[in-house]
């Protein structure tokens, strides 16, 4: 599939998320301004995105993009380089996890990175009208939404409200080949792969992905670490 192919490549020129070179990343000082370069292709933002999570996991944020002059530029327009799709876990913030400030990364999250419409507008809206080259699928470790999800699942029982929405959507990547606490965490990889297979067969997606202007990535955020590495 040449999604996956050109999803692969990409990446891979990071070697593995979050260990890239401190060379990689584009800041050149903890205080940056409205001129710091945006970065144009997905092997680009993967590289950038890899630099972030670098600094923020060894305690070296640059904080960058949030000075007067970007707040200023801002005012005129957006252009950021990267769409995360993540969950609504308030441990997960991408802008944190990948030291980026204003105007740098696009973020739409919904429990346990569940794709609805609204969901999946928001993605073709930043791919398609802000050229955006890079979307990653960010799941994490203990992600409460495919937990809840799993223990539905073997009990039977439902969950209140809204939430079985989430449940019933998360429900056909549960890897029930594990058990206990190794099925949670394995259906957490899975959940993630299954949502950027089904982004990159969105036709609109995948024509900017053939043309190599586009790259979808599956990563996942280890909590104990603050590691980002990728889901295959």
């Amino acid at each position: 599939m040449r999604f996956g192919l050109t999803g692969a490549a990409a990446l891979g020129a990071t070697a593995a998320l979050g260990t890239a070179p401190a060379s990689a990343t584009t800041h050149t000082s903890p205080t940056t301004t409205a001129s710091r370069r945006r970065p144009g292709t997905p092997e680009e933002a993967l590289r950038e995105l890899a630099a972030g999570n670098r600094r923020w996991r060894t305690f070296r944020q640059h904080h960058p993009d949030e000075s007067p002059a970007v707040r200023q530029s801002l005012t005129s327009g957006q252009h950021p380089f990267a769409l995360v799709l993540g969950c609504i876990d308030s441990r997960v913030p991408p802008e944190l996890v990948f030291d980026q400030g204003l105007g740098d990364l696009m973020t739409v999250r919904s429990a346990g990175e569940v794709l609805d419409e609204a969901v999946l507008g928001s993605v073709a809206y930043g791919v398609l009208e802000l050229n955006i080259p890079l979307v990653m699928v960010l799941g994490h470790q203990s992600c409460g939404a495919v937990k809840a999800a799993v223990e539905s699942d073997l009990s039977g029982e439902r969950l209140p409200a809204h939430i079985q929405y989430i449940a019933d959507r998360i429900a056909p990547n549960i890897d029930r080949t594990q058990e206990g606490d190794a099925r949670i965490d394995s259906t957490i990889d899975a959940n993630v792969r299954a949502i950027r297979t089904h982004l990159a067969a969105e036709p609109d997606l995948a024509a900017k992905v053939a043309s190599g202007q586009l790259a979808i990535v599956g990563a996942r955020y280890e909590l104990t670490t603050q590691r980002v590495h990728r889901v295959g």
